[in-house]
């Protein structure tokens, strides 16, 4: 039990992630975070910034274009997973008992975010935490025409990676002390992921 422990920790670990895990590890946790149901919890924003840092700083031994590339394309074919998923198991999800790792109110905000931005929800979910996660999916079940989905697949991808990762990179090469307050960055990110996620649950109680 306490391995399994141990293990969650290391996974909501971003700083150990990157220091034991290399991009190999970085790359299929930001596949997994962007489309299959259970990443949902992995984390994401501050991941890809941290990530960008310790380039920056090079205790993460690749090159910014190496980064850069690894993270968009686990990007986008972590979402075509969840397109895929919702597309051929949607009514499966749909009908699915809430769980530890999934609950329906996930696929309802998920909606929300569609019914508000549009098919460009695809971008803006990008930023948001969880939303992030059933966006794919969500498009999949609405059967959502799979050219515009990959249009805005790419364009998401691509501006989530470059606006985190290349941000952490030029902090990490112009002040390179900002290693040693990761934990203070961590703690940032975990304060918008939350304030995020209070800010859209209250909005749903209000409408509803």
């Amino acid at each position: 039990m306490q391995d399994i422990v141990d293990f969650f920790r290391y996974l909501l670990n971003s700083e150990e992630i990157i220091r034991t895990g290399g991009l190999v590890v970085v790359t299929l946790i930001v596949f997994i975070e962007n489309g299959v149901i259970f990443g949902f919890f992995l984390p994401g924003d501050y991941l890809l910034f941290l990530a960008g840092v310790f380039a920056g700083t090079k205790v993460l031994a690749v090159s910014l274009l190496l980064l850069l590339t690894c993270i968009f394309s686990a990007a986008v074919l972590g979402a075509l997973l969840g397109y895929g998923i919702g597309y051929f198991f949607g009514r499966r999800l749909q009908n699915r008992p809430d769980s530890l790792l999934f609950k329906q109110e996930y696929i309802t905000n998920t909606r929300k975010t569609f019914e508000r931005y549009g098919n460009q929800a695809l971008i803006v979910a990008r930023f948001l935490p969880v939303v992030r996660t059933f966006a794919p999916l969500l498009a999949g079940i609405i059967h959502m025409n799979f050219i515009r989905f990959m249009s805005y697949n790419l364009i998401g991808g691509a501006l989530w990676t470059f606006v985190l990762v290349a941000g952490g990179y030029y902090f990490g090469v112009q002040f390179p002390w900002i290693i040693n307050y990761v934990h203070w960055i961590i703690l940032f990110f975990l304060g918008v992921t939350t304030f995020t996620v209070i800010k859209g649950y209250l909005n749903s109680r209000k409408q509803a």
